[in-house]
């Protein structure tokens, strides 16, 4: 193995600076710039591509599926990654590429993957379960490390514990089929830091677990004699303020329709004229006919409860994908995707942890609501930590290489 590069969720150079942790496995810390949206899917697509949502199409965690006029989130497919790899020429002069955690990896031009995939049953519940290329690790990695804790992974059980078990399947994985170039997600600081803030004494926790997987993972790569480089996707900001709800607004002013079933308000994605799709910090927001745009932003705007409302045509990095009006949440506030004001017209998945159904970002899944039956919060106002806005993130490495931004991963490839 050349090179062992590692995407840290949540990974802000400030937070590292203020709690005197720039120094972590023999890496120094130093500040790098974030994609914009910063979240995972769109700083992750820019990492592979060197190239900004314009160019690569994610915009968002989120896609908006306009020719079956609904939204889709967490989507798996490398195919919606538009452009060439930064590792393409490597590949291509034989080298091989391992990715491991990443979104978008299914399908992805590399030589092997592991990712997060339960098997959904017919009659309720799942197979924890990851997906492999080439297909028999699964059965490797199953025999020799036991089920893979989904149930770690994201929800009310989230723990950055998980990252010890994602950590040792990429061992196990690399140990068997060891690539030249691996790239791995570490979701460890992503927790804490949205359920109790950045601040808190939970995330200064997870901070000491992170640092022993870093610790783990930079002994793994010297044993290999590879370069070890780390970066953040984003950086966690502290939420001190309610949540804004743009699809409630956009539904009483006559944008946003609903069916009623049972007394629940279910998505009419079909007759509505607007929907503003939440991730985080932003929404993308899906207007149907341009005449609408105008009165749609005069809407939201009115609310006070946005930095700022632009139409898609001055964003500048805008894919056509994007929608026609991007909001970004005040500082310290986030967008939250429910409709509804009346608990009791919530859809019946609303409470449930259904993160490819749900129409938006639900960082509420990881609370309990409840226990007879399980089920997940529904008081947005828990939420202490999020992202979105453009950001200082942190990277470090022991590669002669210097990445500048994320987007220079290519360096690694040309370099290594």
């Amino acid at each position: 193995m050349k090179q062992l590069f590692v995407v840290a969720a949540g990974l802000g150079f400030r937070e590292l600076e203020r709690r005197g942790a720039l120094k972590m496995a023999g890496l120094s810390f130093v500040p790098g710039k974030s994609a914009f949206p910063a979240v995972t899917c769109v700083a992750q697509a820019t990492l592979r591509t060197g190239r900004d949502p314009r160019e690569h199409g994610m915009t968002s965690n989120g896609v908006w599926l306009a020719n079956l006029m609904k939204p889709s989130f967490w989507e798996q497919s490398a195919a919606l990654v538009a452009g060439p790899r930064v590792w393409d020429a490597a590949r291509a002069a034989g080298g091989t590429v391992g990715m491991y955690f990443w979104q978008q990896s299914l399908g992805e031009r590399v030589d092997s993957v592991l990712s997060p995939a339960p098997i959904h049953k017919h009659g309720g519940g799942m197979i924890m379960r990851n997906y492999t290329q080439p297909p028999e690790m699964g059965d490797l990695l199953a025999r020799r490390l036991g089920t893979f804790p989904l149930h770690r992974y994201w929800g009310p059980l989230a723990s950055p514990k998980v990252g010890r078990a994602v950590v040792a399947n990429f061992e196990a994985m690399v140990e068997a089929r060891e690539p030249d170039w691996a790239l791995l997600y570490l979701p460890t600081l992503d927790y804490a830091a949205q359920s109790e803030g950045p601040e808190s004494a939970a995330h200064g926790a997870a901070l000491d677990e992170f640092r022993a997987q870093l610790e783990r993972l930079a002994d793994f790569a010297q044993r290999r004699n590879a370069a070890f480089t780390v970066t953040g996707d984003y950086a966690i900001h502290a939420v001190d303020a309610p949540p804004a709800f743009p699809n409630a607004v956009l539904r009483a002013q006559g944008f946003f329709n609903v069916r009623p079933v049972a007394g629940r308000a279910y998505p009419d994605f079909y007759t509505s004229r607007a929907f503003a799709m939440c991730d985080h910090e932003i929404a993308h927001v899906h207007v149907r006919d341009p005449a609408d745009v105008p009165s749609v932003a005069a809407a939201l705007a009115a609310t006070g409860a946005y930095e700022s409302c632009t139409p898609r045509a001055d964003q500048g990095w805008a894919h056509p994908s994007a929608g026609e009006l991007l909001l970004v949440a005040k500082k310290g506030s986030w967008c939250a995707y429910p409709w509804w004001t009346d608990p009791r017209e919530a859809p019946d998945w609303a409470t449930h942890i259904d993160i490819h159904n749900k129409p938006g970002f639900d960082p509420s899944e990881l609370f309990f609501g409840g226990f007879f039956p399980p089920r997940t919060c529904q008081d947005h106002t828990r939420i202490k930590g999020t992202h979105g806005r453009a950001c200082e993130t942190a990277w470090a490495s022991t590669a002669s290489v210097s990445l500048e931004s994320p987007k220079n991963l290519a360096r690694l490839f040309e370099e290594g």
